[in-house]
């Protein structure tokens, strides 16, 4: 019996993968269970088995107060083999369960930013069930890209987020819409890539639309930009298919920001790219009729091209320059509106004065202020000294310098207004 026992254990741990003494310490702890429950058993004791015939043997102990063995005997029972065998089925079967799931978590554990292949075997509106043979991927809803559909038993590639243990075994959740899918799609499909000698310096993505990529060589021989896009577009040919085809656009990175802002707006041409370090703004210029293609569609362009600079870019045309340069330069005057007491707003210049009203503001008109060291208003002996104008003038003059058809009008005289010693009006 203890033969075809450990017959039995070296088949498991062949087929399995389970250590032989991982079996082992799991059968002799179930025995000292088993054991225990027998009539007049020990409290204490321990099972031994040996690995190579596979004779079992039980030894009982009695402890001091200080947990200490005082006393050591055997104390296997007439009818172990029969509990052995019994208790063995049990044992192996639960301790295989936890041996396959701990070593296919110990398998993908270490393995989040790889990509997998798998076949889809379940998928309904909350996730899909992707088999890699030996354990289950589950693709999340918010992880697959929208608008593609997974068919039954078709063959997909994904990334690894995250693996996690649960009491069920490791569940490891992969994405279809992460970022580092499509450098590890592009390691798979150029050799540069996997050799070091091209890089994926940035990668933005809008998932099922567009992705940009910017590179860079090491080796002043290779030309990144073709190592990725391969003969006659071979290589990202690939690539695209895989992501059932989303269009990839493939960029040289360059460490000057002017220069890689300008090629991550490509297909686009650029006249220009000004640089604020301070607000992390690149300001772009381009021609009039490259204005919506350097855009793109809803702003997907100049959003990828954001996010894979690093910059926020803000696109103008050379019209638009042209009208905020001229708009900029004019003089405009300084002051704001305020409410007076009447409740009117009137317009209150910056370097104080009175203020003007909206219509008053219309005419152009300019407030009114008094001169130097001037009163506008009559002070002494009565006489006015602001000076007539106009038809003021005229009525003004004394009557014998009036024009001759004056009297002829018929019209109220004026009082004529004095005049002091000097004569002055």
């Amino acid at each position: 019996m203890n033969f075809e026992l450990m017959e039995a254990l070296q088949v498991i741990e062949r087929e399995k993968g389970v250590p032989m003494d991982t079996l082992l310490e799991a059968l002799a702890n179930a025995l000292v269970s088993a054991y225990k429950r027998m009539p007049d058993a020990a409290e204490e004791a321990f099972v031994t088995i040996d690995p190579d015939s596979g004779e079992m043997h039980v030894y009982a102990q009695e402890l001091d107060e200080d947990g200490n063995v005082t006393r050591e005997w055997e104390d296997t029972p007439d009818d172990f083999g029969r509990i052995a065998a019994q208790t063995a089925k049990q044992v192996i079967l639960q301790r295989i369960r936890e041996a396959e799931r701990e070593m296919k978590y110990e398998e993908y554990a270490g393995r989040e930013g790889d990509i997998v292949s798998g076949t889809i075997q379940q998928s309904d509106q909350r996730y899909t069930l992707l088999s890699l043979g030996n354990v289950e991927c589950l693709l999340p809803q918010a992880e697959q890209v929208p608008y593609e559909r997974y068919e039954h038993n078709a063959r997909l590639k994904a990334y690894i987020v995250e693996v996690r243990r649960t009491t069920k075994g490791p569940q490891i959740v992969v994405s279809r819409t992460h970022p580092g899918l499509i450098k590890r799609l592009f390691e798979l499909e150029v050799p540069e890539i996997s050799d070091g000698i091209v890089e994926l310096k940035a990668v933005a993505r809008e998932p099922g639309h567009r992705t940009k990529i910017a590179v860079w060589s090491n080796d002043s021989n290779v030309d990144p930009v073709g190592a990725c896009v391969g003969a006659r577009g071979a290589r990202v040919r690939m690539v695209v298919n895989e992501l059932r085809g989303e269009k990839v656009d493939i960029v040289p990175f360059s460490e000057e920001p002017s220069e890689f802002v300008m090629k991550a707006l490509s297909p686009a041409r650029v006249k220009e790219v000004r640089i604020d370090e301070g607000t992390g703004t690149a300001e772009v210029i381009v021609p009039d009729y490259q204005l919506s293609l350097a855009i793109g569609k809803e702003g997907q362009n100049a959003r990828l091209a954001a996010r894979l600079t690093g910059w926020r870019v803000d696109i103008k045309s050379e019209t638009q320059l042209a009208e905020e340069e001229a708009y900029a330069n004019q003089d405009w005057a300084e002051g704001e509106w305020v409410e007076n007491e009447a409740g009117e707003m009137v317009w209150k210049p910056a370097e104080g004065g009175e203020g003007l009203t909206a219509e008053a503001w219309s005419h152009g008109d300019e407030p009114t202020e008094p001169h130097g060291d001037e009163p506008a208003e009559p002070h002494g002996d009565g006489v006015d000294e602001a000076e007539p104008h106009g038809d003021e003038a005229d009525e003004a003059k004394p009557p014998e310098a009036a024009e001759p058809e004056a009297p002829e009008a018929d019209v109220t005289p004026t009082e004529v207004p004095a005049t002091d010693s000097e004569g002055t009006a």
